[in-house]
């Protein structure tokens, strides 16, 4: 069996079944979907009824059982994202949740209920941006790892082979995966991040990368899902390589990213910055010890870059992840501690300088993997950087860009893209393109995680920190808080049962979400977005209210009478707290 998927797809719809068509050149397979019994079997093209309604997709999702029955789920819209090695790839931008029952008169008007707001989970996970897909070539794998591959492998399909780690559909898919013969019409996603650019530098024109691939094992969001699971899973582990394909010679970079292993969580309880607890009664180094011996199998050595704060209520957590390394006492890890706002404090990010140099030598001992036009290995990567901070976002970002250009430039200069003494800094057309998508990149990892953009983009995109980055980061920041506080237990559960980590039970008695809500949930949003408005309220008038030539204030004033002076410190006061709050929302990760 070839390593593929159809393509080209029809989709026709009778009252008993689902008939999906495989359009490609040569095929005549029909997958068949019982919507009564829910078999799943494969016919021939001849046996469609003409009278079915007929509609093209781009692909299978997968299916689910919810509250009214199976719901098969479909790629409706599709965005070409680019092409390398002769491979499509497409992010998949719309898709339809179909169900297999003609009719919800079975239901009671609280399944139906229920039912609605289980739709309106899947939904939200499918409206999160970053879903990605080829028919043709295996997103899950770093081209390491495909060129360490057998002939064997290489014929499986593309659901067989995939890392399981990064099929986000994999539970969707779990009913065709079970059977072989329908395996071209179960088509592993990817969630996460792609850009593909077509660049010069010298007149050279050469392919340049970035895939971001995001972990479905721990998956979850900001404050929800933090540390390590008893399988050693982290939290928000991302896996990103950069590939450079020149004149038939590819080279890749590969490093991840992922949340303290150990055991902690920071549940939100409506404090700016809830308190990180590490659990005191878990067995650290035995979920420690999964984490990074299944990261040593896969990426070989392990040089962590530890960037959360040595002091404040961030310490503990890097004296931990610190302690947990030396009592390993393993040769393929290694430990780098910088505290990056310590060391950037005051706009000082020309300090970053100091842990690349710190790294170097690390760095070019753990190379990066190139393999010729020939097909011939020439150099593979020895290990990873793995790079965190509180969110695995922020300042992760940062610094994971500023190793990968580092790598680049030995890849571009080995490939003869780059001379001797040039720096790929003074490349600007080429830095512009870099900066920018390494900054997309943090914007995608960050909406998929915190619900906002990333912060410190402005230092990614131009170079350098900025005012007007730090007011940015200061509005992100506060949106964080509002999501993390009231919106984000939806968000979780969502991906919950999108992953199959909760699975709906018809006959369940009572369900979760039948719970009723205490009324201080309903009322804390609405109290924290008068206060907002008021804050922002006064910010502006603060400085129109102060004005002393005014003596005679009305309702929209504030003159030099009694009322008028306290109305103005009031003003001020509120003003100076949410300046306050957003200088320091603006150093949250």
């Amino acid at each position: 069996m070839a390593a593929t998927t159809y393509e080209r797809l029809k989709l026709h719809v009778t009252p008993e079944k689902f008939y999906v068509e495989a359009c490609d050149d040569g095929a005549d397979d029909v997958l068949v979907i019982d919507r009564v019994s829910t078999e799943v079997t494969l016919s021939v093209k001849k046996d469609v009824p003409p009278s079915a309604v007929t509609r093209p997709i781009f692909g299978i999702l997968g299916t689910i059982r919810l509250v009214a029955g199976n719901y098969l789920i479909v790629i409706t819209k599709k965005t070409k994202i680019g092409e390398f090695f002769n491979h499509v790839i497409w992010k998949a931008t719309d898709f339809d949740i179909l169900s297999y029952k003609k009719t919800m008169l079975h239901l009671t008007d609280i399944q139906l209920q229920d039912n609605k707001t289980f739709l309106a989970m899947i939904n939200h996970v499918l409206n999160v941006d970053g879903f990605y897909f080829s028919t043709t070539y295996d997103l899950t794998h770093t081209l390491q790892r495909l060129s360490n591959t057998s002939p064997e492998f290489q014929e499986m399909s593309l659901l067989e082979r995939a890392d399981q780690r990064f099929v986000w559909n994999g539970h969707l898919l779990r009913e065709l995966s079970a059977q072989p013969e329908v395996h071209r019409f179960a088509l592993p996603v990817l969630h996460g991040f792609i850009t593909m650019h077509s660049c010069s530098i010298n007149g050279k024109y050469f392919d340049w990368i970035l895939i971001s691939r995001r972990s479905c094992f721990r998956a979850g969001v900001r404050y929800y899902v933090r540390g390590i699971d008893s399988e050693g899973h982290a939290a928000n582990f991302v896996e990103t390589e950069q590939i450079v394909h020149y004149n038939g010679s590819r080279a890749s970079f590969v490093q991840t990213r992922g949340s303290i292993p150990v055991f902690w969580s920071q549940r939100p309880n409506l404090k700016y910055k809830p308190r990180p607890l590490i659990n005191k009664v878990a067995n650290h180094m035995d979920g420690f010890q999964r984490h990074f011996d299944s990261q040593v199998i896969i990426y070989g050595k392990q040089v962590i870059i530890n960037l959360v704060n040595q002091k404040g209520s961030e310490k503990p957590l890097e004296q931990a992840f610190a302690t947990m390394v030396s009592s390993l006492g393993s040769g393929m890890i290694r430990y780098v501690a910088f505290d990056f706002h310590k060391e950037c404090k005051n706009m000082r990010w020309d300090r970053l300088s100091i842990l690349v140099d710190q790294v170097a030598e690390i760095q070019d001992e753990l190379s990066y993997f190139l393999v010729d036009a020939a097909g011939m290995v020439v150099t593979s990567q020895e290990g990873v950087f793995r790079s965190n901070c509180m969110d695995c976002l922020d300042r992760t970002n940062v610094i994971q860009s500023l190793l990968a250009r580092r790598s680049l430039h030995a890849q571009l200069q080995r490939l003869g893209v780059l001379h001797v003494g040039q720096k790929l800094e003074e490349q600007n057309e080429f830095e512009k393109i870099y900066k920018n998508a390494w900054a997309d990149n943090a914007n995608a990892c960050a909406k998929q995680y915190a619900g906002t953009g990333a912060l410190k983009t402005d230092f990614t995109r131009t170079g350098k920190r900025t005012q007007l980055g730090l007011l940015m980061d200061g509005w992100n920041s506060l949106i964080r808080y509002y999501k993390n506080n009231f919106s984000d237990g939806f968000r979780q559960d969502s991906i919950d049962l999108f992953l199959g980590n909760y699975s709906v039970d018809e006959l369940e008695s009572h369900s979760p979400l039948s719970v009723p809500r205490d009324l201080k949930f309903l009322a804390l949003p609405i109290i924290m977005v008068v206060a907002f408005s008021m804050c922002i309220i006064c910010l502006l008038m603060a400085g129109k209210s102060a004005l002393p030539s005014q003596p005679h204030a009305e309702f929209g004033e504030c003159g030099t009478s009694l009322y008028g002076v306290l109305r103005c410190r009031v003003h001020l006061a509120l003003a100076g707290s949410l300046l306050n709050f957003v200088s320091k929302a603006s150093r949250c990760d």
